[in-house]
Formats: structure tokens, sequence, C-alpha cells
């Protein structure tokens, strides 16, 4: 019986051991054949206070599949940023598992928003246990709002809550650079997303304490970012609408996305519910 035991254990070490070593040999790439939604990779350029986006994804969904692809170029003024909002995309009915975002708004009209992701080859389903394993590489996704947040509160039909953020005079700027600096690396020096080291929340938060060093410690919600809410509350990270309850109620906004009629713009009809600045 110990034998026996032993020899379970031998050959589970064995085989933990290969698999590190066949992971070890593996390294992000930048070339192979992704899936449309993540085919091209933004990259910024900057002159001042300018900054040009190249590939950012505007695409227009038609369901959760089909979409009319498009990706453009654009530019905006960081001394244009009016608002900066922190978004929850809760896709699971287990309340922890839920993707996040940051949408920067501009005095132009603009509303883009960077998402960290999986970098998904062609055939390729997500699943969080391959995300453990060196399965995916992280990608920074950098798309107008009304691609990358209508197709989560339309097609998609996902409880959707959207934060207005606090942030000091200048750190909205700072924010900004600092996740431009991210996708460009990226675009450079591919890295591996991880289910849980490198993930769409764990990535903001290293881009905030970049920034703002301990301005977000370390804590579980960051890992389960669907209560990811209560944590930016309490750290006064997002703005305070009457109190946690009134603040989630009032953040809610993916039912009256479904109420959209796609004529006026869709991210000014989302949040005329919301609370004033």
């Amino acid at each position: 019986m110990i034998l026996s035991g032993i020899s379970l254990l031998f050959i589970f070490v064995k085989i933990m051991w290969q698999r590190y070593i066949r992971l070890k040999s593996l390294e992000p790439e930048l070339d192979k054949e992704w899936v449309a939604d993540c085919a091209k990779h933004a990259v910024a350029t900057y002159k001042g206070s300018k900054i040009t986006l190249k590939n950012v994804r505007d695409f227009t969904w038609k369901n959760k599949r089909e979409h009319n692809s498009k990706w453009i170029d654009t530019k905006v003024d960081l001394d244009d940023i009016t608002d900066v909002w922190y978004v929850i995309d809760h896709f699971h009915k287990i309340k922890g598992l839920a993707h996040t975002m940051l949408t920067f708004e501009f005095g132009d009209g603009q509303f883009i928003t960077f998402s960290f992701e999986t970098r998904r080859e062609v055939g390729e389903r997500y699943n969080p246990w391959n995300g453990l394993w060196r399965a995916y590489e992280l990608y920074l996704l950098v798309a107008t709002e009304s691609d990358a947040l209508h197709l989560r509160t339309n097609p998609r039909k996902h409880k959707v809550h959207l934060f207005r953020v606090q942030t000091p005079p200048g750190k909205d700027k700072a924010l900004f650079n600092a996740l431009c600096d991210r996708l460009n690396s990226l675009a450079e020096n591919p890295e591996f997303y991880h289910t849980f080291g490198q993930t769409c929340t764990t990535s903001i938060v290293d881009q905030v304490n970049l920034i703002t060093p301990g301005r977000i410690p370390n804590m579980w919600r960051t890992l389960l970012p669907g209560h990811s809410a209560k944590a930016a509350w309490k750290l006064k990270l997002v703005e305070d609408w009457g109190g946690y309850e009134a603040t989630i109620e009032a953040s809610r906004v993916d039912e009256r996305a479904r109420n959209w009629d796609g004529k006026e713009e869709y991210s000014h009809f989302i949040r005329a519910h919301l609370p004033p600045k």
C-alpha cells in the first residue's frame, strides 16, 4: 500500500515536471492566425499631449459572432480627457467571474476603451484552466466603446456596470499614457496571459499602481473581478453615488442599452441616467 502511494506520487511529480519543462520552452508570439476580433494590434505614437492610435477596433456587431470588421486610426488629446470610466461585465452566473475594462471620455465626443484580454488563434476558445498553462498571449484591445461595450450589453446581453473613476489632477493623463506604453510594449514583446497573475483586472491594477504606487493593495477581489466594485468603492477609486448599494444600482447600464435605437450616440445614451460629475 505504501509502495503504491509512493509510486503514484512519483508518477505525479514526473508528469508535473515534464509539463513544467514543456511550458518553460514555450514563447509568446506576435505572428499567428488570430481570430478576427483580435487580428490587429494597436500602437500609439506621441507628440506632446496629442496621441495617435492606430488599429483601433470599431466593429459593428450584428450578434455575438457576426460583425462588420472595421479598424480605424484616431487622434486624441490628453488635455481633452473629461472622464475615466471603470466597466464591470458580469458574463457568468458566478458573480466573481467578470471582465473589466477602462474607458476614457474626451471632450470631442470620443470614447476609447482599453481591455486586457486573451489573444486567440483561429479555432481557439477561452478556458480559464488553459489560461494557467501559457495557452494564450496577453492582448490589450483598444476599441471604440460603441464596439467593446455595446458587444457586451446588447448582443451578449450581459449584466454591465459603469462607474465614474475618481482621479486626482493629472492622473487621468498619466493612466492613459501608461496604458499606451503597455500597448506599445506588448506590440513588440508579447507576453502570456495567466488566469490569476496576468488578467484583465490585475493588468489594470498594475497600471494604476505604476503611476501611484500602492494605490490598490493586494486583495482577493482583484482575482475575482466580479467583486471588485466593492473594493473600488471602499478605496474611493470610483464616485460614491449615495452609498454602496445605491452606487451599484445607479451604475447598471445594460438594461438601458438594450433600449438603444441605434440613432443616438451609444455612449451618451447609456449614460443619460447616471449622476452628473
